[in-house]
């Protein structure tokens, strides 16, 4: 594990927002998005309310090779959906938490219980 990503990575959680760039799966070019993410180790998760119809997972499953930028810090990384379970249901619960105000003993959103996780695994920080 990268020493450098599993110190910065946490540090960056509380910010609001990352941007994700995919490479269009028809195009080829650059697609970026704005995102809501939570971070856990040197990963961070994403939830897509269009599960598998929305754009940008259709191009990450196409090329999972993308690049995340927060704050300052750009990273490129593998992205794919969880893999099961019980890897996206803390996941839920902390995305929850952290934009919906989520308390323990409430019902999560539908957003929170239904939306693709996908993972990505942040391999580096992109050198300029």
């Amino acid at each position: 594990m990268n020493q450098e990503l599993s110190v910065l990575v946490p540090q960056l959680a509380k910010e609001e927002y990352c941007y994700m760039t995919t490479k269009g799966r028809v195009s080829g070019r650059p697609h970026e998005i704005e995102i809501w993410f939570v971070a856990q180790g040197t990963s961070i998760y994403l939830l897509s309310g269009g599960g598998d119809k929305s754009d940008w997972v259709k191009n990450l499953l196409k090329d999972p090779n993308v690049t995340v930028r927060i704050a300052k810090h750009i990273f490129v990384g593998l992205a794919h959906p969880a893999k099961n379970q019980a890897e996206d249901s803390p996941v839920r619960y902390i995305m929850a938490e952290k934009y919906q105000e989520w308390e323990d003993g409430r019902t999560l959103s539908e957003w929170a219980r239904t939306a693709l996780v996908v993972e990505i695994e942040l391999k580096s920080l992109q050198k300029e």
